[in-house]
């Protein structure tokens, strides 16, 4: 899932949490290092729990996912107190032992959490990890410019968006988006339906107008482009930007990702980790995290606190939760022949 949307820097932890009885054994003082990507959390949100432990935040954050478990190998799960990844690297990180199991006791608020978003294949048993926001791919469209009704994935193959349509640059969600629309899974192994997956993307090709990562959403607020698959900080700030735009679940069902927060095995000082985890886990701060960060709420106590601006795409719509599915790393041979269907698919689209 990738970091898009400017959020914020910090984190910290140790405290007495007086929000309902809520109490934490961490002690006062000391440092707190929590490393993941730039700008995640609000200021204000780490202003105060640094002010409420009388901990001393080290932020300390990277550029791609691949970069932290590299640094967490070297220092065989020491040197960091928190970390917030994507879940296919945390599935990574958990296999080399790099991760603590959680003592959940110390998390009062840890019930606060969205059970769609927890058991997932990085985690099955939910032993290392707590959610933090989540990525839902939803498709957004101008209206005023697209007269067909959309619905789903399978709308975006009609003749009348021709050359209007953009795609962020993510060839397991765009390939994952032309399975679905086969009625297959986003995680299919079978080598034969990820070609005919293909096949169908290569119809899509005259729709497309860019294919890209950054500031795609730029591109629909101008009207440069007409209807889009984008990361959802993206749909957030299209959505701030211009209400007008409409956002799809698409009926086929819904593939998403999840960022999460793990407490390395050597971690120095995991009583802050617990604390700091605890502090957002709560209802009103998890909101305002969720606000801030553009991504979907992972803590079902938050999402009725969401503002009315944000609350219809950063929480789900009622009756997705059984047609939701996590995008999963898949074998070698897989990885290799979606790969050559990007490469084909970017091609056919002239956008090499």
């Amino acid at each position: 899932m990738k970091r898009i949307m400017v959020l914020f820097f910090a984190a910290a932890s140790i405290l007495v949490l007086a929000a309902g009885c809520e109490k934490n054994t961490a002690s006062s003082g000391g440092q707190f290092t929590l490393y993941t990507w730039d700008e995640m959390f609000p200021q204000d949100i780490l202003d105060g729990f640094e002010k409420d432990s009388g901990i001393k935040i080290n932020y300390v954050h990277f550029d791609y996912d691949e970069t932290m478990l590299t640094r967490l190998q070297s220092t065989g799960g020491g040197g960091y107190d928190l970390v917030i990844a994507d879940d296919y690297i945390i599935e990574a990180a958990i296999a080399e032992e790099l991760v603590q199991k959680l003592d959940k006791s110390r998390l009062a608020n840890y019930g606060n959490i969205n059970p769609v978003y927890q058991r997932q294949f990085y985690d099955p048993d939910d032993e290392y990890t707590v959610p933090y926001g989540a990525g839902v791919q939803t498709i957004v469209y101008n209206p005023e410019t697209v007269k067909i009704p959309v619905d789903g994935y399978a709308s975006l193959w009609d003749r009348s968006l021709v050359n209007s349509v953009g795609i962020i640059e993510n060839y397991r969600v765009i390939n994952g988006m032309a399975l679905k629309v086969l009625g297959q899974s986003y995680n299919v192994e079978d080598l034969s339906l990820i070609r005919r997956a293909g096949d169908r993307l290569l119809e899509l090709a005259p729709n497309i107008r860019l294919i890209r990562d950054d500031d795609l959403q730029d591109e629909i607020i101008s009207g440069e482009i007409s209807a889009a698959v984008m990361y959802t900080s993206q749909v957030t700030m299209a959505k701030m930007e211009n209400p007008g735009l409409e956002v799809v679940f698409p009926r086929e069902g819904i593939g998403f990702g999840i960022m999460a927060g793990f407490i390395p095995a050597k971690a120095p000082n995991p009583e802050a980790a617990y604390a700091f985890l605890n502090y957002i886990l709560d209802p009103e701060r998890g909101a305002r995290c969720f606000e801030f960060l553009g991504y979907y709420s992972t803590y079902s106590a938050s999402d009725p606190l969401i503002s009315g601006e944000y609350r219809d795409f950063l929480t789900l719509p009622e009756g997705f939760n059984e047609d939701m599915e996590m995008i999963q790393n898949v074998g070698p041979e897989a990885e290799e022949v979606h790969s050559l269907i990007w490469t084909a698919f970017k091609a056919a689209s002239g956008q090499q």
